[in-house]
């Protein structure tokens, strides 16, 4: 799960990890109060969306003005700033063409910067421990540091029978060239950052910038956190942050009823029982020239009603042309399966073709099911046969 900027730093304030003053606001009106109340003369109003790159994304009301993020050095700019980005779409590269509409927004006090750095904190799975990732190059996307600066990319394993120990945290901080009182509060930071990692069951802490200020301070300007569904459920604080507006449709629709689902660019729709099975499924669809549409899991334990909800969301998608439907039952029994399809299917008025590949727990009964049904579905013998199959009949589908 994903939560916004200002969010994040609510958490990692508690952790002690230092933020700049701010406040969200949801209308101008509180973009202009929330300035009020921090004073000064300098502040940062900030679009709050689920992408990254907000800075130098462009509105599509003016593809040619200023981005997501402005610096404004008065009241009268702040509340210029609030029009520009509320109730309007904002693209950048992580959002897609489509960009997302800004309905919130977070106004931070000004922050005097010496020096921009970069740090994140996350699972690395092959090593099987927390990793941390630092860089000199702040501001920048982590990967086109790798690409271009790879040699500054600083990068540290922590056990987790140890947990972060404080001279994981000084490695990181001489590495990015740190000394005297910001030498120590980068400690610090480090140490606050893991914290809240661990106990909050974050999937990532990212920090771009992570800020040097003239005086010697240490600060997150800008903070992403993410967060594993599977442990949500001891988080109920985090679960309130759940921002169901930025989340796709289809997603949404399948995480309330427990599927795994992913949309993607192409146009043969999947649905598989199993992440393993899925994956090798949308790889043979591409290896017989074809483009998987979605991930799709059903899992182990899908009733009828959740078939025939999965069969739903792929069919949702207008660039579907085809559908795979692959099934290995072990848990997951054929015939329930072949139940949803053909529920979902009839309810539908199905207009694409539907190779469906079964195998295991009750197959037989499933394809009687299906064969009674009187919809076109092909069947397939296994799974090269079935990819073979959608690709061509997509083809032929687009043709026609």
């Amino acid at each position: 799960m994903n939560i916004h900027e200002y969010q994040a730093k609510v958490l990692l304030n508690k952790y002690g990890v230092e933020t700049p003053k701010g406040f969200p606001a949801m209308s101008v009106e509180e973009a202009v109060e929330a300035a009020n109340k921090l004073g000064g003369s300098t502040w940062v109003v900030k679009s709050q969306i689920h992408a990254g790159g907000r800075g130098a994304g462009k509105f599509t009301n003016d593809p040619e003005g200023k981005g997501g993020v402005r610096v404004v050095n008065s009241i009268d700019e702040v509340e210029t700033a609030a029009k520009a980005m509320l109730g309007n779409v904002l693209v950048t590269k992580q959002t897609g063409p489509e960009g997302k509409e800004v309905q919130r927004l977070y106004v931070e006090q000004g922050c005097d910067i010496a020096r921009e750095l970069y740090c994140s904190v996350l699972l690395d799975r092959a090593s099987s421990r927390v990793l941390f990732m630092a860089s000199t190059e702040g501001g920048m996307d982590i990967e086109e540091v790798a690409e271009k600066y790879p040699e500054k990319i600083i990068k540290i394993l922590v056990d987790p029978a140890t947990g972060m120990m404080p001279f994981h945290a000084r490695r990181i901080a001489f590495g990015l060239g740190l000394e005297g009182d910001a030498l120590k509060k980068c400690v610090k930071f480090m140490m606050a950052m893991y914290k809240a990692f661990v106990e909050l069951d974050a999937s990532i802490v990212e920090i771009n910038p992570l800020v040097v200020t003239g005086s010697g301070d240490v600060i997150a300007l800008d903070a992403k956190m993410n967060f594993d569904d599977n442990a949500l459920y001891r988080h109920a604080d985090i679960m309130d942050m759940r921002d169901e507006s930025e989340e796709d449709a289809n997603e949404k629709e399948a995480k309330d009823n427990e599927l795994s689902y992913v949309r993607l660019d192409g146009n043969i729709g999947c649905m598989v029982n199993g992440a393993g099975l899925a994956m090798a499924t949308m790889d043979t669809i591409k290896l017989c020239g074809g483009e998987p549409a979605n991930f799709l899991d059903v899992g182990g334990g899908a009733t009828k009603e959740r078939v025939t909800t999965a069969f739903k969301i792929i069919l949702s998608d207008p660039n579907v042309k085809g559908i795979l439907v692959n099934i290995f039952g072990g848990i997951m029994r054929c015939d329930v399966i072949a139940e949803g399809v053909v529920a979902a299917a009839k309810e539908i008025s199905l207009s694409v073709p539907l190779v469906v590949r079964l195998e295991g727990t009750n197959v037989e009964k499933g394809k009687k099911i299906m064969a009674a049904s009187g919809l076109p579905i092909i069947s397939a013998d296994d799974l090269g046969d079935a990819a073979r199959k959608v690709v061509e009949a997509t083809k032929e589908s687009m043709v026609a």
